[in-house]
């Protein structure tokens, strides 16, 4: 594959010069020692993700696709859930943008997915993140356990603890709506990178599964930044780790 070819705002950025994109992703430029923990999803202008079947190629335009690759390039792991990977078999590499592809993750309890997914047979370092015992290898990826929550799934604090004791504290959780949903419900995301596109679907899967709550004034409330990604547009939101009804 031919090497992409950059925008001048991506080379500044890579190069330390600053440019147009810094604010955006000064965050993760500017990241603690600790690290930094980045969702990221596409939405209709309704608040969907997926159709009901769970097609979602593609709700974002060219502008969230170059972002996402950004994001990759940027972090040291990226995460995805088990259902992306069977929906989706994503790649998770940078094609779009010069920088290192990052370690990825998937997240599978139950050790349901088969080594047949693109994840499994080749491309870069990945962990299957799982509760279930078994072979050290799951095709290509290693097979990382980690304990269960009380509620089921894993236990993601222990997940980012045993991602960081690899050295990977840049991490971006790319999805699906579950998988970000729980790292938001866990209190365990810095920041939240929403991009909504000039869509309606009237039907679908919703972007985020939280706690129901009984009044307005019990949502989650935040500051944003607003970015132009044409045709998208996306929301920039600092969390600090703040959990739902907090």
């Amino acid at each position: 594959m031919d090497a992409p070819q950059d925008d001048p705002d991506w080379q500044a950025l890579r190069e330390g010069r600053g440019g147009k994109l810094a604010p955006l992703f000064a965050p993760l430029l500017e990241a603690p020692a600790a690290g930094i923990v980045i969702g990221r999803l596409a939405q209709t202008l309704d608040g969907r993700i997926a159709t009901l079947s769970g097609n979602s190629k593609w709700i974002g335009g060219p502008g969230d696709l170059r972002h996402t690759h950004r994001l990759r390039a940027l972090c040291d792991a990226v995460i995805v859930g088990a259902g992306t990977v069977r929906a989706d078999d994503p790649q998770l590499t940078t094609r779009l943008c010069s920088g290192a592809s990052p370690v990825r993750v998937v997240l599978d309890a139950g050790r349901r997915l088969g080594t047949d997914h693109g994840l499994f047979r080749e491309g870069p370092a990945t962990l299957l993140a799982t509760a279930t015992p078994g072979p050290e290898r799951h095709g290509t990826a290693e097979a990382l356990l980690v304990p269960r929550a009380e509620f089921g799934g894993l236990d993601l604090a222990a997940l980012l603890d045993a991602l960081a004791a690899r050295g990977l504290t840049k991490i971006f959780v790319e999805g699906g709506g579950q998988t970000v949903s729980g790292f938001l419900r866990a209190g365990l995301l810095d920041r939240l990178h929403v991009t909504v596109a000039p869509m309606i679907l009237g039907s679908g899967r919703p972007a985020f599964d939280l706690p129901e709550v009984g009044r307005i004034e019990q949502g989650m409330r935040f500051a944003w930044t607003v970015h132009d990604i044409a045709p998208d547009v996306l929301f920039d939101i600092a969390l600090d780790r703040r959990a739902p009804h907090e």
